[in-house]
């Protein structure tokens, strides 16, 4: 089954937060099984990151401008 996102794909959590950047697959060391997505998103002036299952992401849809 292919992967759902790919680098520079913006996604954001399945229960809300911060749009973030899908910056690299990520991979279990021994298997080299896909094992999540690392995603990276600015708090302020600070860059964040994290590791997150592909199931808690979605499509990252921007809210519409009244």
């Amino acid at each position: 089954m292919a992967n759902r996102f790919k680098p520079g794909d913006i996604v954001q959590l399945k229960s809300g937060g911060p749009a973030m950047t899908v910056a690299a697959l990520n991979e279990h060391y021994m298997t080299h099984a896909f094992d999540g997505y690392k995603c990276e998103w600015f708090k302020g002036a600070s860059k964040e990151w994290g590791n997150f299952a592909e199931e808690t992401l979605q499509e990252y849809v921007a809210p519409k401008k009244a």
